[in-house]
């Protein structure tokens, strides 16, 4: 993409209403544009970062064996008068009449939608175990909606929901969806711990809410401080391995690690006093397991092999897609601005060229750019008759992770500068040299 033909509406000013980092970057860099309070338009530049997080999660959930499907945002009130959650879920609940006043709501969740697909079409428990998944767009309304994407109105979500025999089943789904997002987070960047959480609306009694630890975050958090060391790396994970993915999430969470809904000041004063940590973290997942909830009153339920018939156990499992972008920004900025980590930048590398209209220095831009993506990487090049100082402010303001500056003093000598935007270091090379060196770093991921 070229900069001169692409839709950047960068800001110089903060606007007045961005109360933390995330917000204030992403509407000056031109990611967003509030329609209304807690609702957004993406736009261009923030539209791929959340496009590239909706891949990765599409990635890791299809690799632990989870299937895709899609559910409308709009539901029957029907259904969750049946599992018993429409007049008890609250005012968050956007309630809606259509044209021939029937009552329908925008969906905060689909755990009775699901069911009712699971019991159109399932019977026997040959078919199990079954994990589907959905990324939507939800609505709930909140009563004070603020920090832009962290705590808006409408949002994008991934939901999953798993149907099982037994609990020792679901429970197993349970620490599948553990480990899956545990690799997720990973990939973008993030460390995100799991902590025991309390259930609210959704219910059941195990649940791990995910959080990225940010002084903006909303709850406070209790930790080990060897918790956050934890990674899970470059290691293959064979899921239907249930030692394996269970022996995962022992792991990951026999440190101390919680909520302060689940704080436990005895527990946390067992912990070396040095190790003690108090911080606060910003939530983007959670997993549920909740048994027979919503399947016994749904009648969700499979013949078993002695002829029987009984309702599955079932457990929800949702990531904040549009929330991580904002997370990913408390995590990852600077004075100067957002700082992407690789993984999901919404542009591989930035090309800034200090003269446009110098017939050499627009000839080595250009040749860049067809290399880059002739290696499968989406550059994006600053062609704009603009001075230095506005290119490089730009770039820095979006954060792309490597930018790459081409000037008539460098061309004589065959050589452009690679930048790294998280260290600031700088490193002369032939333009060949660079584009390998990027290529490769993107590579390894």
């Amino acid at each position: 993409m070229r900069l001169s033909r692409y839709f950047l509406p960068v800001l110089k000013e903060t606007p007045a209403e961005a109360q933390i980092a995330s917000h204030r970057l992403m509407l000056r860099a031109g990611m967003v544009k509030q329609q209304q309070a807690g609702i957004y338009s993406w736009l261009p530049l923030g539209y791929k970062v959340l496009r590239r997080i909706e891949q990765i999660v599409h990635e890791e959930q299809i690799r632990a064996g989870h299937i895709p499907l899609l559910m409308p945002t709009l539901q029957p009130a029907t259904l969750w008068q049946e599992s018993g959650r429409y007049d008890a879920y609250g005012p968050e609940m956007l309630r809606i009449k259509d044209r021939h006043d029937r009552d329908m709501l925008y969906g905060p969740t689909n755990e009775e939608m699901i069911t009712d697909i699971f019991r159109s079409h399932v019977e026997s428990y040959k078919s199990l175990p079954l994990t589907l998944y959905h990324i939507q767009w939800k609505f709930r309304d909140e009563v004070r909606p603020r920090f832009g994407v962290m705590r808006g109105r409408e949002f994008l979500m991934k939901d999953g929901y798993n149907f099982d025999l037994t609990k020792e089943d679901a429970l197993h789904a349970y620490n599948r969806h553990m480990v899956s997002y545990l690799r997720t987070y990973e990939r973008m960047g993030l460390t995100a711990i799991p902590m025991r959480a309390d259930s609210g609306p959704i219910g059941g009694d195990d649940t791990h809410e995910f959080l990225v630890l940010a002084e903006t975050g909303e709850s406070e958090v209790f930790y080990d401080a060897k918790v956050p060391e934890l990674k899970l790396g470059k290691r293959e994970v064979d899921y239907d391995n249930r030692d394996e993915v269970a022996g995962i999430c022992e792991e990951f969470t026999t440190l101390y690690a919680r909520t302060d809904e689940t704080h436990d000041e005895a527990l946390f004063n067992e912990i070396p006093e040095d190790r003690r940590k108090v911080g606060r973290g910003i939530e983007v997942g959670q997993i549920f397991y909740f048994g027979t909830k919503y399947s016994e009153p749904m009648g969700a339920t499979v013949n078993t092999p002695d002829q029987g018939k009984v309702p599955v156990h079932m457990g929800s499992h949702g990531i904040g897609v549009s929330r991580l972008v904002g997370a990913l920004i408390e995590a990852n900025h600077d004075e100067k601005g957002i700082i992407w980590p690789e993984g999901v930048t919404p542009f591989h590398v930035g090309i800034v060229n200090l003269k446009q209209g110098d017939v050499s220095c627009d000839s080595a831009c250009e040749a860049l750019y067809r290399a880059f993506v002739e290696h499968g990487l989406d550059p994006l090049y600053d062609d704009r008759e603009e001075r230095a100082g506005a290119k490089f402010a730009t770039m820095d303001l979006i954060g792309l992770p490597w930018r790459i500056t081409v000037g008539p003093r460098g061309i004589a000598a065959n050589k452009v500068e690679l930048t790294c935007r998280r260290t600031g270091e700088s490193e002369e090379m032939s333009a060949e040299e660079a584009v390998e060196k990027v290529a490769g770093i993107y590579a390894a991921l």
